[in-house]
């Protein structure tokens, strides 16, 4: 069963179809025969830009996280013994500073419908009754339909076509090692439960969850060899917005709250 068959999907592979289709046709004159190409960096850029919002609130919630780091260690030093009890104040202050350790998968899920649409309109060869016109278009005469391991299982890798998607994965783990360098919250270490037995649970430690979620740029890598390059071109663009954007948001952010603790503390001292 086709899956972009399921009339939701479909409209979406629609939606998307026609817009890089429009796209295309407006950067032509500038892009030439690389006019869909750019039309999916645009795209992505107008997707993520839409999606600031989203993460603005990734960037809070970590800010928060860094913050509450003292409170978490004084919890996790006074309930050490009583894993659940512990468990459970950590929760509640999360939920007291409307803050998530799982808040960085927000991002990453907001894509996930306009990737699967990016994706299916480049494997099928109809859309909406007619003719795939993008299955045509290409970048340096790669075919933005093509995947990475899709021509290595054919024999038709070439070295153009072996140098367009190693400069793009080697793009998106370089961006994807500097974001985990710069941009990996520090988070504490929830202490192994003293003693065993089912009346000492141990508590599920979030430092690891965290550390699980700073890989996952570099599983970005890895997909981009199997999917067809105009995907491939969406998840270098938005990994490289990714980077810029939480720097960004980052700075203002650590800005505005340095300007407002002054008139926090001269509400606490009234």
């Amino acid at each position: 069963m086709n899956i972009y068959e399921f009339p939701p999907l479909e409209l979406l592979v629609n939606a998307a179809y026609g817009v890089v289709t429009w796209l295309s046709a407006l950067l032509e004159p500038l892009a030439s025969t690389a006019g869909a190409a750019l039309a999916i960096v645009v795209l992505t850029i107008a997707v993520r830009t839409v999606l600031i919002p989203v993460g603005l609130s990734q960037v809070r919630a970590g800010i928060t996280r860094k913050r509450l780091a003292p409170k978490i260690n004084e919890l996790q030093t006074r309930h050490k013994k009583n894993p659940e009890l512990m468990q459970q104040k950590i929760m509640e202050l999360y939920k007291e500073e409307k803050a998530s350790p799982m808040a960085g998968c927000l991002p990453v899920l907001a894509q996930m419908p306009v990737l699967m649409a990016v994706y299916g309109i480049f494997i099928q060869s109809t859309i909406g009754g007619q003719a795939n016109e993008l299955l045509n278009h290409s970048l340096l005469d790669v075919p933005l339909s093509a995947g990475f391991v899709g021509l290595l299982g054919s024999g038709g890798l070439t070295p153009v076509s072996s140098a367009v998607f190693a400069a793009i994965v080697v793009v998106i783990a370089v961006v994807s090692a500097l974001s985990r360098h710069l941009l990996t919250p520090d988070m504490p270490q929830t202490p192994p439960a003293q003693g065993t037995g089912a009346d000492k649970p141990a508590g599920p430690d979030l430092s690891g969850v965290t550390r699980a979620l700073s890989f996952m740029p570099f599983m970005t890598a890895v997909i981009a060899l199997f999917v067809p390059l105009a995907a491939t071109l969406y998840l270098m663009t938005t990994t490289a917005w990714t980077l810029g954007e939480r720097l960004v948001l980052n700075r203002v952010l650590k800005v505005q709250e340095k300007a407002e603790e002054p008139l926090e503390r001269q509400a606490s001292a009234a």
